[in-house]
């Protein structure tokens, strides 16, 4: 987890056991012939839940992103912005963090590319939120063939 003394980090977890209750949700609904509530947010066959397990919560600033992507493809990161304690309560759009981390990996290429200004205010988000937070649930969509299987990532602190 430690890439140093002053560095953190934190890697994204695929949460297979939330993203599974997530699916059942959607699946009740369609058995039901029901529809979601007002501005609840459905699991959509690509998107998965991730979590970040925040082994410090105070003094840490953010880096950088750590993406790695085994093949071409495209992975969009969406954070919760409250705690969000599935059993309890659906996934809302309001719950929603603005802006999102956009990464992806044209054919061809090792590098992963992303949008450097949205990232970085994502990232210093994620540092404020960390603050009170021991655990933080991330939406992940992959797109362009991409499975959770081909991602790597983490986040990098000064810690």
């Amino acid at each position: 987890m430690a890439a140093g003394a002053e560095t953190l980090e934190l890697p994204f977890t695929c949460d297979e056991q939330l993203t599974r209750r997530m699916r059942l949700r959607f699946q009740s609904l369609q058995q039901r012939n029901m529809r979601a509530q007002d501005g609840e947010r459905l699991l959509h066959p690509n998107e998965h839940i991730f979590r970040v397990d925040f082994i410090q919560q105070h003094q840490l600033r953010f880096l950088r992103w750590d993406m790695q992507l085994e093949r071409p493809g495209k992975v969009t990161v969406t954070g919760t912005s409250q705690l969000w304690t599935p059993d309890l309560t659906h996934l809302m759009n309001r719950q929603l963090l603005e802006p999102v981390g956009i990464f992806w990996k044209k054919p061809g290429t090792e590098e992963v590319e992303c949008n450097e200004a949205d990232a970085q205010e994502f990232g210093e988000r994620i540092a404020e939120l960390a603050q009170i937070r021991k655990v933080m649930y991330f939406l992940l969509t992959f797109t362009g063939g991409l499975e959770p299987a081909q991602l790597k990532g983490s986040i990098v602190f000064k810690a």
